[in-house]
């Protein structure tokens, strides 16, 4: 099953995807809150309600094409990051393999959809590529075990941590390198955990910048796969409903490239997953302010 966010004039709203066209949930079913966080929040079996939905040849379908998109999850409660969580990665950075993942948070304010433009700061021309899995929490977890874990995976979709260098080095922490504003593409949409293998391990991953592959990996080579790091995260804090967990990029970065490879205005960018689907942006100049 694949669901989308989208924006309307009274707000976001919910759908589910059949091939090119779009049902509206909350208008299937009332019952159905029409934002994804809040609808995993209330308990609702979204699948079923999906499934029925499309069963029902009255409701009425809208063409993807005229929506626009918004970030899968609009207002996450949380936005979890893991850094060097391929081996590869960590070593073109100079690390040896972690013993422990690197974790940082994500600001809602830095999230995009598919389509949008992907931000080029006034104040930095470092502006570097990630794709990355990531999987929404569909029920609250805590103190799980990995032989359950992937219970709490809702779905899964592509990410692309666009990251500004020069800011993320200014502080071993990362945080202000991930949030500028526009940086933090979400979508298209969401496939179900039913939909793809557990965890989703051994699909492909790949990013173009203007159609060349600048990163190949497949989802079995996270250090930590998916139940793991729920497993780790819920050792320590509560994930709810709708939070979002991005897993980490591979090896092929622009920063650790000689020489670098920096974003620039007019640069498209496709993260791709097979059995996912492909997230693409464009990267834009920020508008000039007096």
């Amino acid at each position: 099953m694949k669901l989308i966010t989208y924006k309307t004039e009274a707000g976001y709203r919910l759908g589910v995807l059949d091939q090119e066209q779009v049902v509206d949930l909350a208008k299937a079913d009332a019952s159905i809150p029409a934002d994804l966080r809040e609808a995993l929040r209330a308990g609702v079996d979204i699948v079923a309600a999906a499934r029925k939905a499309l069963d029902d040849s009255g409701n009425e379908r809208m063409p993807m094409a005229s929506l626009e998109l918004a970030p899968l999850v609009p207002e996450p409660g949380k936005i979890v990051c893991l850094g060097h969580n391929y081996y590869d990665h960590a070593k073109e950075g100079g690390n040896l393999k972690p013993e422990y993942p690197l974790i940082f948070f994500r600001g809602a304010s830095s999230l995009i959809a598919h389509g949008d433009p992907v931000i080029r700061p006034q104040v930095s021309e470092k502006l570097d590529y990630e794709a990355e899995l990531v999987m929404v929490i569909g029920k609250r977890a805590r103190h799980v075990k990995r032989e359950n874990a992937l219970d709490y995976a809702f779905g899964y979709a592509c990410f692309n941590d666009v990251s500004v260098r020069d800011y993320q080095k200014r502080t071993s922490q990362w945080t202000i390198g991930k949030n500028f504003d526009g940086t933090g593409a979400f979508g298209p949409w969401l496939v179900t955990a039913d939909e793809v293998p557990p965890g989703a391990a051994g699909l492909d991953l790949r990013l173009r910048l203007n159609g060349e592959v600048m990163q190949r990996a497949n989802t079995s080579d996270m250090i930590w796969s998916v139940a793991e790091t729920i497993e780790l995260l819920t050792e320590c804090l509560t994930l709810e409903p709708g939070d979002v967990v991005v897993m980490g990029t591979p090896a092929g970065v622009g920063w650790a490239r000689n020489p670098p490879v920096w974003l620039k205005h007019g640069d498209t960018v496709a993260v791709e997953i097979d059995g996912i689907g492909v997230l693409k942006n464009v990267v834009q100049d920020e508008a000039r302010t007096q």
